[in-house]
């Protein structure tokens, strides 16, 4: 007897879980808005620099045709680019009034000197009331500042997945849940409230450890409080509400057009969050793991009310429920460290194939999905158009995990994301919606893997290091999300570089995949050398699936589930 028994005595997929579940779903739907935010707050409006139309030369012009300076004189300022616009960083040493062809008005030229712009910039705010880029002119030599904003972001992503993982294991998945979800609202309203570039770049980074945080407690509290027959149909749930959030982020965006607004709109949920999370209530399981089974007990008679199970639940006792927990407590006592995946050959193999596909896909999907005003297509259209591909993929990816496999899921759909991603670098620039076409599919196929990534990783781990290969795996998922902006940044001197380096890493991890041993439909190793044994085929196969057993070391299965 273990949980699972203890689960269906009060009710294991009832009344209680359908209210928790579609809960725990509201924040999913905002996690979107924070991790493509960049998308929208740091839009580089069109711009060039400022000048004072002044002197003489700017009266007689006024007076020769009749419009004001501005609408005409820029020329004599600004020289043109290779596109014949204004360009965006530099200004003539000194007025060149001759290239205005006037007569009237011309005076004697002049060497065509440039420099830098002396006086900032000016934007045009037609579209876009204010960004990031515009507020603290994060343009010219300080453009690679405003993809360092996401990098410090992911970082954030990551401390917290490290930080508020540990102390999730330690004091309770719904009390770091409450913290998240306060500590997401605070930073998120401060952030749009910044006086400066640090300040904003110090409470996103927040903001990115509180995400990591709900992220982690909320698949927490859901997977550990249900059966597993029904953990596809809830990770599909809770993968189709972040694919819904990203339409929401654009539908929010394209009605607020000022970025400190819409970064407060983004916010302010959390504080309804926080205050509806108090009626969790704390993983049975995690309570009963660290000696608090009379608490559990509560939880678990509570539960079988509102599944209509109360007699059920008055029959349990805290010794019940230590009895059926006997097996997963004396896993707790054993003790496992990372270097425990690098000990054997083939957790050495799979530990080093799972790093890579997970740095590599986290890596190749925000190197597409953010920036995307760099596809120079309307940049609400494209996110839809982004957000919407997601429903066809993740389709698709369940399909195929469900009837051919994962092995074949993972490698097949890094490697078809990676060659469209690098022949679309072929594409003419002229021929925008078969370049988008290809940017969507592309990011597609990355959905699809990076579904199929936290399934086949959490099975392919044994019980007693599942926890720490979890762990590891998704730090490099967030150092792949991290180096994503920076990589970005060689595209100001070699424009196909970054595509190039997202494709060819999702081919080399697409191969990667596909050396990991295969996991549809086989139970869940417990021990190293079980996972050996396996391999080398020395052991006879289970014939019965393992019931419903996930010790603490399992429960960072909540990173398994869809962070994107």
């Amino acid at each position: 007897m273990g949980f699972a028994d203890i689960l269906e005595r009060v009710g294991s997929f009832g009344r209680f879980q359908i209210i928790h579940i579609c809960m725990l779903a509201f924040p999913v739907l905002f996690m979107a808005s924070h991790n493509l935010l960049q998308n929208f707050v740091a839009i580089v409006p069109d711009h060039h620099c400022r000048v004072h139309f002044t002197g003489l030369n700017a009266s007689r012009y006024a007076n020769v045709t009749g419009k004001p300076p501005t609408e005409g004189l820029l020329h004599a300022f600004i020289p043109l680019d290779q596109d014949q616009r204004p360009e965006r960083c530099l200004v003539y040493s000194s007025p060149q009034w001759h290239l205005l062809n006037l007569s009237e008005i011309q005076g004697n030229a002049t060497e065509l000197g440039t420099r830098a712009c002396p006086d900032g910039w000016t934007y045009d705010t037609s579209r876009f009331k204010a960004t990031i880029v515009s507020e603290w002119d994060l343009v010219c030599n300080s453009k690679s500042l405003r993809q360092m904003v996401q990098s410090i972001y992911m970082g954030g992503v990551l401390a917290g997945s490290i930080i508020l993982g540990w102390l999730s294991d330690r004091f309770g998945r719904r009390s770091l849940l409450l913290w998240s979800h306060f500590q997401m609202a605070v930073s998120g309203t401060c952030a749009a409230f910044s006086s400066s570039y640090p300040l904003f770049c110090f409470w996103r980074f927040l903001c990115g450890m509180a995400l990591s945080g709900i992220i982690l407690n909320i698949f927490c509290l859901s997977l550990e409080w249900i059966p597993m027959r029904v953990r596809t149909m809830v990770s599909t749930y809770f993968n189709y509400s972040y694919t819904f959030g990203q339409l929401i982020l654009a539908g929010i965006a394209f009605a607020i057009r000022d970025w400190r607004w819409l970064q407060f709109t983004v916010a302010v949920p959390f504080y309804i969050f926080f205050l509806s999370s108090w009626w969790f209530p704390e993983s049975a399981r995690w309570l009963i793991l660290n000696g608090k089974a009379n608490v559990a007990l509560k939880h678990l008679k509570r539960v079988a009310r509102l599944n209509r199970k109360e007699e059920d639940g008055e029959k349990l006792t805290t010794a019940i429920l230590k009895s059926s927990m006997e097996k997963e407590i004396s896993n707790v006592k054993g003790k496992y460290s990372v270097l425990d995946l690098f000990k054997t050959p083939v957790m050495c193999k799979t530990a080093y194939c799972t790093m890579l596909v997970w740095f590599s896909t986290s890596f190749a999907y925000y190197g597409l999905a953010i920036d995307l005003q760099g596809f120079g297509v309307d940049i609400y259209l494209i996110q839809i158009i982004f957000g919407a591909v997601d429903i066809p993929a993740k389709l698709i990816g369940v399909v195929t995990l469900s009837y051919i496999g994962r092995r074949f899921t993972q490698g097949t759909s890094l490697i078809l994301a990676g060659s469209i991603i690098i022949t679309n670098i072929l594409i003419p620039k002229d021929m925008q919606t078969l370049r988008t076409s290809f940017a969507a599919i592309g990011k597609g196929c990355l959905a699809t893997a990076f579904s199929c990534c936290y399934l086949h990783a959490g099975e392919l781990y044994p019980t007693v290091v599942r926890q720490t290969g979890m762990g590891l795996v998704t730090t490099m998922a967030r150092i792949g999300a991290m180096v994503a902006p920076v990589v970005k940044i060689t595209g100001d001197y070699v424009a196909f570089l970054p595509m190039a380096t997202y494709g060819g890493m999702a081919i080399i991890s697409g191969i990667a995949g596909f050396l990991l041993p295969e996991t549809l439909n086989v139970p869940l190793p417990d021990t190293i050398e079980e996972v050996e044994n396996r391999a080398k085929g020395g052991a006879e196969k289970d014939v019965e699936l393992k019931k419903d057993e996930i010790p603490l070391q399992e429960t960072h299965m909540s990173k398994m589930e869809q962070t994107i």
